[in-house]
């Protein structure tokens, strides 16, 4: 089973691409603040890592 993690977006996707946009909200993520939980598999991981401007990661407990 893999690991939780906890992603939270910190900056706006106001004046983002299109696909960043999209991104974030795969991830579950609308608004600042909002936060989601997802288990860490390689798409995820991979969906964090084009939008890691955007979002800050934190294991979850």
């Amino acid at each position: 089973m893999a690991k939780k993690i906890i992603v939270k977006q910190v900056r706006s996707q106001i004046r983002r691409p299109q696909r960043q946009k999209r991104t974030l909200e795969a991830l579950g993520l609308h608004k600042m603040g909002q936060e989601a939980s997802h288990e860490a598999t390689a798409s995820v991981l991979g969906m964090i890592n084009k939008v890691k401007h955007l979002v800050s990661v934190q294991d979850a407990k």
